[in-house]
């Protein structure tokens, strides 16, 4: 079930909300609590019914592990066993059905053998069910967390909203919610602003991120195939899937903070317009920030982050990121992904380190050329490590990157030609531009460029969701610096005109459901 369905806007939530409130209204709030487990469940079943015995197997595990490491009575020897065994479980139950078969795969190939393993499928939402138990573990073990409640346990781990993709939440930041009385009301301004956040999540998915969809895909096809590609034909691909996985993140991020503020519950922040960023590092401040809180905390720091000299640190932050690369899918295009954001996390703390030494104060903002030119290379980065994460193999990849640097010319579909006035295509046949209609029919035209644009202007210029309802506060963490609020002007208010705004949206996402498509990130 998808949260861009009929079947989930129209019948699931509804009755799920209503549910919920019925049953908490009467005080009745451990009934509350096991209708959303049920509901949880069942919205995760619906994909597969054998998903749910590998879900549950995973959390009564957990559980009991979770329970007896924090008994007072074990020795902290026999915690660290079973913390290590508990973790060891985990990633070895990931390691199996996400990775078996990428390993028997590169092990046939170097070795020329042909060993063969039945098929495995993938399980929905295993990576991020996985990791976040995992940081239970650990949280126990360190005296940070307990649990003794089952039914509150399985509602931490299947709470619907994040339980796909994520945010990847601690178990000290959404149980404490539902431990409070006033979770079990109804309250008209939470689900006034849980709708408001959804349907504007709704709108980046099924308008912007599908819209803009069309134009990549071809793209990334052909190459698959083994065909050149040229300059506009490879940019035109890369920009699209840039800002459809943008825009297909961030609106999925919105939706599981809009459908948790409905049951009155603030989740932490996952997306926080990232192609803002002037660096690097502060692009993963802003982009899957769950996923790197969990990667910092629980690999960066372990392996001795920062603590242990720059040479360990760039070791540290290159392992990171690789392994990093490998959560998001077995296979050697996430591993250089991965790698080039390690290179550039890298790059970016030397030249940190050099403008230190040259006494430059980086606290100081910079001019407004600086920050540009600095905003314009992070994302220029960014954009070519996406060619990695999209393409469907290694070579593929390697034909959009040529086509983007030039090597396959600069040609543009016969019928371009006449879009131009003569003095023009005089000076870009001067400059090598050719046009010919044997190329590839790859670029579609004004609207393409039309969408793009809009797209990228939307990115880096507007401001995000966050931003828009900052005074309802609709995250957890609303402290983070990044946050701050729009102009009045933008500012979600509880009146007709936004809830007409809000409501004409709605319709229009509704009409463009026809063609259902999965989020990105349902793959990882």
């Amino acid at each position: 079930m998808l949260f861009n369905s009929y079947i989930f806007i129209l019948l699931f939530l509804p009755l799920s909300v209503l549910g919920f409130y019925l049953i908490g209204a009467r005080g009745h709030h451990r009934i509350a609590v096991s209708w959303l487990v049920s509901a949880s469940l069942f919205f995760y079943s619906w994909w597969n019914p054998a998903y749910l015995s590998l879900i549950l197997t995973s959390i009564l595990f957990n559980y009991a592990l979770g329970v007896s490491l924090t008994n007072a009575g074990l020795t902290d020897k026999s915690k660290k066993f079973a913390l290590a065994f508990g973790v060891s479980a985990n990633l070895g139950l990931l390691g199996y059905f996400k990775y078996a078969n990428f390993f028997v795969d590169n092990i046939n190939n170097v070795f020329g053998i042909s060993v063969e393993l039945a098929p495995i499928v993938l399980p929905l939402a295993i990576s991020f069910f996985t990791f976040q138990q995992i940081a239970y573990l650990v949280d126990a073990y360190q005296g940070e967390t307990k649990e003794y409640n089952f039914l509150h346990y399985c509602l931490f781990v299947t709470f619907f909203p994040q339980l796909i993709a994520g945010p990847i939440v601690h178990h000290r930041e959404m149980l404490p919610q539902f431990a409070q009385n006033a979770a079990y009301r109804f309250n008209h301004e939470h689900l006034a602003v849980g709708l408001t956040i959804f349907i504007i999540g709704l709108a980046k998915k099924v308008i912007l991120a599908d819209g803009v969809a069309v134009y990549a895909t071809p793209v990334f096809d052909v190459a698959y195939t083994g065909q050149t590609l040229t300059f506009f034909e490879a940019w035109g691909g890369a920009l699209a899937y840039t800002l459809q996985l943008y825009f297909d993140f961030s609106g999925y991020s919105d939706m599981a903070i809009g459908l948790a503020r409905m049951f009155g519950i603030r989740l932490p922040l996952n997306f926080h317009s990232p192609y803002k960023a002037i660096n690097i590092i502060e692009f993963w401040h802003r982009w899957h920030m769950t996923l790197s809180r969990f990667l910092r905390d629980y690999l960066y720091i372990p392996l001795g982050g920062s603590r242990k000299g720059p040479v360990r640190r760039h070791a540290n932050l290159m392992a990171t990121m690789l392994l990093g690369g490998l959560w998001h899918g077995a296979g050697w295009t996430f591993v250089a992904w991965g790698a080039l954001h390690g290179l550039y996390l890298i790059v970016n703390h030397v030249w940190r380190a050099f403008r230190v030494k040259l006494g430059h104060d980086l606290r100081h903002p910079g001019s407004i050329m600086g920050r540009a030119s600095a905003r314009i290379l992070t994302l220029l980065a960014v954009i070519v490590a996406w060619v990695f994460f999209r393409a469907e193999s290694f070579d593929a990849a390697i034909h959009v990157l040529e086509g983007m640097a030039g090597v396959n010319g600069f040609i543009l579909p016969g019928s371009a030609f006449e879009q131009f006035g003569w003095s023009v295509r005089v000076l870009l046949t001067e400059m090598g531009w050719r046009f010919d209609n044997s190329v590839n029919e790859l670029i579609q035209g004004p609207a393409e460029l039309v969408w793009i644009v809009a797209l990228m202007m939307i990115a880096l210029f507007f401001p995000n969701t966050q931003q828009i309802m900052s005074k309802t506060k609709p995250v957890l963490d609303s402290r983070v610096k990044y946050i701050d609020q729009s102009s009045n002007v933008l500012q979600w208010q509880p009146t007709r005109a936004w809830a007409t705004g809000i409501a004409l949206v709605a319709i229009c996402c509704l009409v463009a459901m026809g063609q259902i498509s999965e989020f990105l990130y349902f793959q990882f």
